[in-house]
């Protein structure tokens, strides 16, 4: 094939001309030749994934060209041109590796097996296009043999073998009860012909008994003609007839006898033909039978040691795929669990101290606008009071409540059982009830020194004198010679 490129026009590369001749124009046009040689490639095909998981070899031989028709001439001239045999054989080569995977891929080793041409079918649909597509076509696909690694074919193959002995056996043993049955319709017939010769035998003697009959009435009645016509004749006619009756009795016994001895003996040897036939063919019958029995025994027993030898292979393979397959995604689901469950901890932990840290970050921003406040209205009560003594002074004043009700509490818990006041009558001397009250209202300085030396606040003398300022004067007023303390006048706003 002879391909012209360059400036051939039409919007083509090139142009290929199969047969005949063109002109090549020098420097804007130039050519070379693609051989049309069939090129065998060989496939050894090992290790092929069936439909069934089984994995198969299938060495080929392929047959391709360069086509002729002019799209492939076309693919050709693009693909191809320039490449050396090997390289054309190595592209080809890969093409059929992978339709081949993918058509044995779709088939099950049985469909492989046993419709070879439903294979090569399928084979040419699929690698014919793709062929195509670099400018070659299929000439002719040489499956050299099909097997597989785990021996499932050649167990097919004892299978058939098996079920073809067993359908010898049963052919042997139709043609057996067919020689059987022929034996038995040869015995009937023969016991037909029998019957036949023997009723043909008592027709005949019977033929010959009315013949004689009639013969002996024609006697009698030539007889009687005789007598009227001449008396002398008539004994001798009379002895020539018992003379051919006696002849024609005793030929026709005869040949009577001698038919039935010949029959006979017919039969006899007959009947000993049949028997040694009989028995040779019963010899020659059980001794295949026996050689059949034999090979089919021995077939059965290697095609059952390796269907076992098979079985425990595949029950191996099945339960180390059982088990290690549950393991492994047991263990790929831990890991995966594990991280998953890393990763949830790690977002959480980011999350709850993005939490805690917002939460202490707002409470710290809140505390400090309290503690802001607090010190600014505190600021501005220094400067309204004139002062810090004067504030402290102040806010003292406001919680006396609360300092009192907290002394009170003190003793709230103490319980009187009962308090009895000796009252002297109003005389001189005697303690009154006033000063009792007094005496019991003097439990209150402690919360009053506080009072006086922390916040200097100065409380009014009804509500009891310091034990540090007079005890002189205490013991006095308890003693009834000084009177009771009038009520202080009322001290200025500062104390």
């Amino acid at each position: 094939m002879l391909v012209k490129y360059g400036k051939v026009g039409g919007g083509e590369s090139a142009r290929c001309i199969h047969g005949g001749a063109t002109f090549v124009m020098p420097v804007l046009q130039d050519y070379a030749f693609l051989s049309l040689e069939p090129l065998q490639i060989e496939i050894p095909l090992k290790g092929a994934l069936s439909a069934e998981n089984i994995r198969v070899n299938v060495p080929s031989v392929f047959t391709v060209a360069i086509g002729t028709d002019p799209a492939v001439m076309q693919n050709a001239a693009i693909r191809i041109l320039g490449l050396d045999y090997r390289a054309i054989q190595q592209q080809a080569q890969e093409i059929i590796f992978g339709q081949m995977r993918q058509v044995i891929a779709s088939m099950r080793i049985e469909e492989i097996n046993r419709d070879r041409e439903k294979f090569l079918q399928h084979i040419q649909n699929s690698l014919e296009p793709e062929l195509q597509k670099v400018g070659l076509v299929l000439i002719n696909v040489n499956i050299t043999d099909i097997t597989d690694e785990s021996g499932y074919i050649e167990a097919i193959g004892q299978k058939s073998a098996a079920q073809a002995i067993q359908q010898a056996r049963g052919d042997v043993a139709d043609q057996e009860k067919l020689g059987e049955t022929h034996v038995a319709e040869a015995n009937r017939d023969k016991a037909v012909q029998v019957a036949n010769a023997e009723k043909i035998k008592q027709i005949g003697t019977r033929e010959a008994q009315r013949e004689q009959a009639v013969r002996i009435a024609e006697l009698d009645k030539e007889q009687k003609i005789g007598e009227q016509t001449a008396a002398y004749q008539r004994d001798a006619q009379i002895k020539d007839a018992e003379r051919a009756m006696r002849i024609a009795l005793a030929e026709a016994n005869a040949k009577a006898v001698a038919g039935e001895n010949t029959a006979q003996a017919a039969v006899v040897a007959s009947q000993a033909e049949l028997a040694i036939k009989q028995a040779e063919a019963y010899r020659l019958s059980e001794t295949k039978k026996r050689e059949a029995e034999a090979a089919v025994q021995e077939a059965q027993n290697k095609a059952m040691a390796k269907a076992a030898l098979a079985q425990a292979e595949r029950v191996e393979a099945e339960r180390r795929a059982a088990l290690e397959a549950p393991a492994k995604a047991e263990k790929a689901k831990t890991i995966v669990e594990a991280e998953a469950e890393a990763e949830r901890r790690r977002l959480q932990a980011i999350g709850e101290a993005s939490a805690i840290y917002a939460k202490l970050e707002a409470e710290a921003k809140g505390n400090y606008e309290i503690l802001a406040k607090k010190g600014d209205g505190l600021k501005r009560i220094i400067e309204a009071c004139g002062g810090s003594q004067q504030a402290f002074q102040m806010l003292m004043l406001e919680h006396l409540d609360h300092i009192a009700e907290t002394a009170a509490s003190a003793i709230a818990n103490i319980k009187f059982d009962k308090v009895v006041v000796w009252e002297g009558g109003g005389k001189e001397g005697a303690t009154g009830t006033s000063n009792f009250l007094q005496s019991m209202a003097r439990t209150l300085p402690p919360m009053m020194q506080v009072m006086k030396d922390v916040g200097g606040v100065q409380l009014p003398d009804f509500m009891g004198k310091m034990v540090a300022e007079g005890k002189q004067a205490a013991d006095a007023q308890a003693a009834g010679a000084v009177p009771p303390a009038s009520p202080p006048a009322t001290p200025d706003k500062k104390k």
